[in-house]
């Protein structure tokens, strides 16, 4: 049961859980007691511009919210001085106004990559020595405002009227506490993100004032339930495979529904809610799967082609785990607690490169394997800058060429049967790639004019003469988005060039394709496999069905529907 415990990404967990568990638990009562709920929401999410800047200098990421932070709560302090009683709509302005900022410099200024949505979503599996030391700062600053401007704050919170006429007219205690506050939410973004930050700097301390009526035990068991709840809720977010950050939040809002219900009903039928809500919980942690079969090599692939090209090779005689899931994003892919359990057993570590799987280095770097790794792509021979290199199939062929050497280097692993099943599947794909030229060939160039969801086919096109006239996302990820001005301009060429279809993804929302397509009179029915494979039984099941899957779909996108692509599958 206590097995969690024993892995290293969740023990650095744990220490970020208690570094942060005095900020969250101190702060979280002076932000109830002052109405301060919805300005400590606003603080974390208003951090996204900071996010993105510094993502896109090659900052630190926390550096960059740290700042806007600062930025957004020394605002909202100057101009709640200015109008009293206007304190919520003030901070809701400065929070449009920051995440108007945001979406700009992710749109025009910058592609927005994975740690931006790890910090917006929480990934505490990631927690490093950076995260640990703003948490425990913010701890140590929390307990030394408190004992220094503790009184303060009560008395202004309790009655400003009367603090005023006390004397107590300084802004500079107030000013103190708001970038206290702006602290703590930037420090709890590695747990819960900026959008959950409410979950453990308010929830708890709203969930405690429901059974504590003094300020001393009310702190006291505030930052005890900060700690129980980090804790119950990191160990079921390993034994539910859920993302730490909203098992957290969920067991928050539990834990305070319990609480609430127990106030209502009574002490005796209250406690018997919150058994009940803990049962639940500790059942369904104790109902998640082990891992897989050991009597085998254990293979972990980032990519779904990656752990179809390793299924092809090995057969039955491996064990094989895509992170990555059929038709999924790659660029949004957060790492699930069982998915860097996977790697820290594994005994081969299959890696595509470029931005496809870049998240995989902080996997690598907490999940405490040794485990070889393997840049399947590295060294390929054709179209090497282009992340999504195999969709030339000449690239796939080389990449399988080096998966089957480093499987025949795993212990246990049967050699001559590697070789066979790698010699065979290179059969398929060189037919495969013969089947999908001569399709390609019988299309005239000029008809051969490629829009795609985003900058996901360049290795497919150079290699079959394809010309990519523009992409709806202009970014070889689907995280950057599109502005209005290029959307116009895509739109003006695909007229001006005659494009008859514009291709959805299967991994990326199809409603901006679509949207162009209706608004140039060209065709959306055809649908691509760019970043992922997909699910089994469909089109795209696996490598090769995928790759024929597209030829057939390009091809009748640019005749009109008249011709496909009968390529091997």
């Amino acid at each position: 049961m206590l097995e969690p415990f024993t892995l290293p990404f969740v023990q650095r967990g744990l220490l970020e859980v208690l570094a942060l568990a005095l900020a969250a638990g101190l702060l979280g009562t002076w932000i109830v007691l002052r109405g301060l709920a919805f300005y400590a929401h606003a603080v974390g999410t208003a951090a996204f511009p900071g996010l993105v800047l510094a993502d896109g200098l090659g900052l630190s990421a926390l550096l960059g919210a740290f700042a806007t932070a600062v930025v957004v709560a020394a605002l909202v302090g100057a101009l709640a001085r200015r109008e009293r009683g206007a304190e919520e709509a003030l901070t809701a302005l400065v929070l449009v106004g920051a995440l108007a900022l945001g979406v700009i410099l992710a749109s025009d200024v910058f592609a927005s990559s994975g740690g931006v949505d790890q910090l917006l979503f929480g990934s505490l599996l990631l927690t490093g020595p950076d995260d640990l030391a703003l948490a425990a700062a913010a701890s140590v600053a929390a307990l030394l405002g408190t004992v220094a401007l503790g009184a303060r704050w009560l008395t202004t919170g309790f009655d400003p009227a009367a603090a005023r006429a006390q004397g107590l007219r300084s802004a500079l205690p107030d000013a103190v506490l708001l970038a206290l506050v702006a602290v703590a939410a930037v420090a709890t973004l590695r747990i819960a993100g900026a959008l959950l930050a409410t979950a453990l700097v308010v929830v708890p301390a709203a969930t405690t004032r429901l059974v504590c009526d003094r300020l001393r035990r009310w702190q006291v068991a505030t930052v005890a339930l900060v700690l129980a709840e980090g804790l119950v809720g990191l160990w079921a977010s390993v034994q539910l495979n859920a993302p730490p950050g909203p098992a957290i939040a969920v067991l928050s809002g539990v834990v305070f529904a319990a609480a609430a219900v127990g106030r209502a009903l009574g002490a005796r039928r209250g406690r018997l809610a919150a058994a009940a809500a803990a049962l639940g919980l500790l059942t369904a942690g104790c109902g998640a799967p082990g891992p897989g079969d050991r009597d085998r090599p254990q293979v972990v692939a980032t990519t779904t082609q990656l752990a179809d090209f390793a299924r092809q090779i090995g057969g039955d005689g491996i064990d094989v785990v895509s992170l990555l899931r059929p038709n999924s994003d790659p660029h949004e892919y957060e790492p699930r607690p069982r998915d860097v359990q996977r790697v820290a057993e594994a005994d081969l570590v299959l890696r595509s490169g470029g931005e496809v799987d870049v998240w995989l280095a902080d996997v690598l770097e907490n999940a405490g394997g040794d485990a070889p790794v393997l840049d399947a792509g590295a060294g390929r021979p054709f179209m090497r800058a282009e992340a999504h290199w195999w969709h030339d199939p000449r690239n796939a062929r080389w990449a399988v060429a080096r998966i089957r050497d480093a499987l025949v280097r795993v212990d246990g692993a049967d050699r001559a049967a590697l070789v066979r099943g790698a010699a065979a599947y290179d059969r398929r794909l060189r037919a495969l790639d013969a089947g999908m030229a001569r399709c390609m060939a019988a299309v005239p160039p000029a008809r051969r004019r490629l829009v795609t969801d985003h900058d996901a086919f360049g290795a497919f096109a150079a290699r079959y003469g394809i010309t990519v006239v523009g992409a709806v996302i202009p970014a070889r990820t689907t995280q950057a988005q599109p502005s209005a001005g290029e959307l116009s301009r895509l739109a003006a060429v695909i007229r001006r060039e005659g494009v008859q279809a514009v291709f959805p993804e299967t991994s990326a929302g199809p409603r901006l394709a679509r949207a162009i397509a209706g608004q140039t009179g060209a065709s959306a029915r055809y649908e691509l496999y760019g970043d992922t494979l997909g699910p089994p039984g469909s089109d795209g099941a696996t490598y090769v069905q995928s790759e024929a899957h597209n030829a057939d779909a390009m091809v009748r996108g640019f005749t009109g529907g008249r011709r496909g692509c009968p390529a091997p599958r």
